[in-house]
């Protein structure tokens, strides 16, 4: 998890003004809260005390400084700002505007791998506001379209409000595409088809990454995929990054884990509506999966065998589950998400980690 000097969401508080507040130098004390690290117990009627926007410390028996400002949370939350895993904030807009979407690239190609999210990012978007305000400090976004989509962007939703923006995003977050359905539909065949592209991209790859002098020279056999896209997929095939996978069907994510587990990469599922089907093979796999708890009705064959308590069964199996709104305009959301996750099933501070 990236860090970032803002990361609290301050439930209650008039959140408006926590940004201005978490950003003053000096001493801010914020006292009687319940106070939820998530990593360790919670803390009843806490302290949390920063200096220079930087938490100092924390814990019921905090020692605050005389020139410290008080800031009484009586009744009130503080938990780790929240993290959208899943969204294409920046990249659009409004939807039934072209001229504001820029979250699918036009590209015919089914591989885009080089196409990098960060490029096209808006951070005066109005969505990111909105996400900003309900306690989401951090999101990812992503692009669509095609079978390999393109590299996702880290998004630190605080620093959005100031010119030092572009300094703060990374677009190393992992390479996302999508399959069943929509993959076989990218290659114009089925999922197999769409599977002999894949293979034949992170063969390409590596015999490149092998034989760069050889392509230099125009010696080395005909490569299908572009040099660009081929350096994007090696942060894959080396392991730096993962490979985000949309996919739902339950046997499309077992042909996911083998095919992850062939060309030995770190693989993550997005959607997963059938997920459930397959938890021991995700848990022995370690393969965390995102989901929207409140997706509870196909959309379509592949996704017939969803279900509400989705997270609650994965969880239990031992699969970490990130929970996402998958949306644009619905990151706000993400409390009310959890919330429902918990409802379902989903153990109280499983919910709050995810």
């Amino acid at each position: 998890m990236r860090k970032s000097i803002f990361t609290l969401a301050l439930f209650g508080l008039y959140f408006t003004d926590a940004p201005q507040v978490l950003a003053e130098s000096g001493v801010v004390a914020f006292t009687n809260a319940q106070i939820y690290p998530v990593s360790s117990a919670p803390i009843k009627d806490g302290t949390l005390l920063l200096k220079n926007g930087k938490i100092s410390a924390i814990g019921k028996n905090v020692v605050i400084p005389k020139e410290a400002k008080l800031v009484d949370c009586t009744g009130k939350w503080i938990t780790p700002g929240f993290i959208d895993s899943a969204t294409q904030l920046g990249l659009r807009e409004v939807s039934q505007v072209a001229g504001t979407v820029d979250s699918s690239p036009s590209r015919k190609d089914p591989i885009r791998a080089s196409v990098r999210a960060a490029d096209g990012v808006n951070p005066r978007s109005a969505a990111i506001g909105v996400a900003r305000r309900h306690g989401v400090t951090s999101a990812l976004s992503a692009l669509s379209g095609g079978l390999i989509s393109g590299q996702g962007v880290w998004l630190n939703l605080f620093d959005g409000r100031n010119d030092s923006w572009m300094d703060t995003i990374s677009d190393d977050t992992g390479l996302w595409m999508r399959f069943g359905e929509g993959g076989a539909r990218a290659v114009g065949g089925s999922r197999a088809s769409a599977i002999q592209h894949l293979r034949e991209t992170f063969d390409d790859a590596r015999l490149y990454s092998q034989n760069r002098k050889n392509f230099e020279k125009n010696t080395l056999r005909h490569l299908v995929t572009s040099r660009l896209d081929l350096e994007a997929v090696l942060k894959v095939t080396s392991g730096k990054e993962p490979l985000v996978v949309s996919v739902h069907r339950a046997s499309d994510i077992l042909a996911m884990l083998n095919f992850a587990r062939e060309q030995r990469l770190q693989l993550v599922i997005l959607g997963g509506a059938e997920a459930w089907l397959v938890k021991s093979q995700l848990a022995k796999a370690k393969v965390p999966v995102i989901l929207n708890p409140i997706e509870n009705l196909p959309a379509s064959f592949e996704s017939r065998n969803m279900r509400g308590d989705n997270a609650a069964i994965l969880s239990e199996a031992g699969v970490r589950v990130l929970i996402s709104s998958q949306s644009t305009h619905n990151v706000s959301s993400l409390r009310f998400l959890v919330g429902n996750a918990i409802r379902a099933g989903l153990k109280w501070s499983e919910g709050l980690r995810s």
